[in-house]
């Protein structure tokens, strides 16, 4: 496997993109375009066509250079003027840049190798080799470089196309009028096929203005507010979406608590009246200590009050052997330690004593827990 660093891959990858990011990025764009139809590209404004202007004795050859190739549009004769060839040419024809093409005859050619680092600024590195590749100096020319192939090794295979500038400035002025919307001035080969060079001084090019830029801007400022608007839209509907999301969630939540509040206090009353229960069974029931006392205590003996309070029991009443009620009561499984809890008091009227006598009650062996109440306590768990 090739390692990343090896001289052979640094070579390849500067072979195929050049040696800066620059000529990267230009390849890069030029295979994006051509992968989109000749359509779109001459819709969109990124093709390369353009309009050839070549002189053919007393006639100017007009063609027209597409993806497809070179095309012939017209021949017209001399001298051209700007207005006709607009009226001639239409409005698709008359808005591409124009170029003037030379003739091979009065063209000198050089072949040069070049270091990579060179196609940066080929133009002004082949500036300096006019002297040694031709019989002129750089300023009696009009010169211009192209690149024919990048060396597995790196290096560029490059030529120098240079032409005299009296016979470049004799071309240019047989115009006349349409000199001055020249963008580019381009020689031909010996198959009659441009070279694709431009040897018009930067000072004498035309900047022809694209038609369609203001169309372009404007749908470009249409494209961002479109853009705009929907990630506005999008972010209105996500806290849309998020506020119907936390009004359910807070309706789920009211719910949740209503039920939480209901089953907590079915709890405290399961709770509660399992207290009540255990609470009871923990000492003698009512009906019991009543049935107990009719035993034990005589029929001549009246209650006139009778209260449980607690795990106190409280009598109060009349007797005529009152004294003896305290032995009649002791040795009872439901209470113990009965006693007077005050002197016997005369009864004038009935001739019996008034008594008041307690006792406490006995608390029965506890009760097992209520199943209600563990039952509710583990459905509460499994909720």
């Amino acid at each position: 496997m090739m390692q990343p660093d090896s001289p052979a891959l640094v070579n390849e990858f500067r072979r195929r993109y050049g040696a800066g990011l620059g000529s990267f990025l230009t390849w890069w764009q030029q295979a994006l375009v051509r992968g989109l139809p000749a359509r779109w590209r001459s819709f969109f404004g990124l093709g390369q066509d353009r309009l050839l202007l070549s002189r053919a004795g007393e006639q100017w050859r007009l063609q027209w250079q597409h993806a497809g190739g070179v095309q012939d549009v017209a021949w017209l004769p001399m001298p051209l003027e700007p207005d006709g060839l607009d009226a001639l040419l239409g409005n698709r024809l008359a808005d591409l840049p124009r170029w003037l093409l030379l003739p091979p005859a009065g063209v000198l050619r050089r072949r040069m190798l070049l270091p990579a680092a060179a196609a940066e600024r080929l133009r002004d590195v082949v500036g300096f080799e006019i002297d040694r590749q031709t019989p002129f100096s750089a300023d009696a020319v009009r010169f211009d470089a192209r690149v024919l192939a990048r060396r597995a090794d790196g290096q560029l295979d490059t030529e120098l196309v240079a032409v005299p500038g009296v016979a470049f400035d004799q071309a240019v002025a047989g115009l006349g009028g349409m000199a001055t919307s020249l963008v580019g001035v381009d020689a031909v080969d010996e198959a009659e096929q441009p070279l694709g060079v431009n040897l018009l001084p930067l000072a004498m090019r035309s900047r022809r203005v694209d038609p369609m830029r203001r169309w372009n801007l404007a749908l470009a400022a249409v494209a961002v507010l479109a853009l705009a608007a929907g990630a506005w839209q999008m972010l209105e509907n996500r806290r849309v979406a998020a506020a119907a999301f936390a009004e359910q969630v807070e309706v789920r939540a009211t719910q949740a608590r209503s039920v939480a509040a209901q089953r907590q206090r079915l709890v405290e009353m399961v709770e509660g009246a399992a207290f009540l229960d255990r609470t009871r069974a923990a000492r003698p029931t009512t009906v019991e200590v009543l049935d107990e006392l009719s035993r034990r205590v005589p029929d001549s003996t009246h209650l006139e009050k009778l209260s449980i309070e607690g795990d106190r029991l409280l009598l109060i009443g009349f007797s005529p052997e009152a004294a003896a009620l305290v032995g009649n009561l002791e040795g009872s499984p439901l209470w113990k330690s009965p006693a007077l809890s005050g002197a016997l008091q005369p009864d004038p009227r009935s001739g019996l004593d008034r008594f008041s006598l307690t006792a406490e009650l006995v608390p029965t062996a506890p009760a097992s827990p209520v199943a209600p109440a563990a039952g509710v306590a583990n459905g509460a768990g499994k909720r």
